[in-house]
């Protein structure tokens, strides 16, 4: 598998490069910076202090760490966020707690996970109508799954 090197900047001198938990993972773990209390149902905008200069054609995801969101009901409010090519600002991690007590995020606690993801770069062609599919314009829940959000009869 080829490595792509993403550059980055430390913006705080605090502020820890972005490693993984295993060989394989996908996800690189981002640290905060600075102590921030969430509330129960509150959110804020955690810093990580660092920033990225994403290749072009790429786009890093700013995903939840299951650990926090299983243990804790904190998760990333806008997930997956997206950092783009061009954003060359600290990369902020927007944290909510649906848990019901507060949570406190201590600095240099992993707070969410960064994915490298290509993406195409399209466009868009307005036309009279579209192809025909075996689920043509059905919504939520019209493929199959039960009213639990399982398989039919599940």
């Amino acid at each position: 598998m080829k490595t792509l090197t993403v550059r980055c900047q430390k913006l705080h001198p605090e502020a820890s490069v972005p490693v993984r938990g295993s060989a394989h993972a996908a996800g690189w773990d981002l640290v905060a910076v600075e102590a921030v209390t969430l509330p129960a149902g509150g959110w804020a905008s955690v810093g990580t202090g660092l920033a990225v200069e994403v290749p072009e054609g790429f786009e890093l995801q700013v995903r939840p760490r299951s650990g926090l969101a299983a243990r804790h009901g904190v998760t990333v409010l806008n997930a997956p966020g997206t950092v783009d090519a061009d954003y060359r600002g600290e990369v902020r991690v927007l944290l909510i707690n649906h848990g019901a007590e507060a949570f406190e995020v201590r600095a240099g606690e992993r707070i969410a996970q960064a994915v490298i993801a290509a993406h195409a770069v399209v466009s868009y062609e307005v036309g009279e109508a579209l192809g025909e599919t075996g689920r043509g314009e059905g919504g939520f829940g019209s493929t199959g799954m039960g009213r639990r959000g399982g398989p039919e009869g599940g």
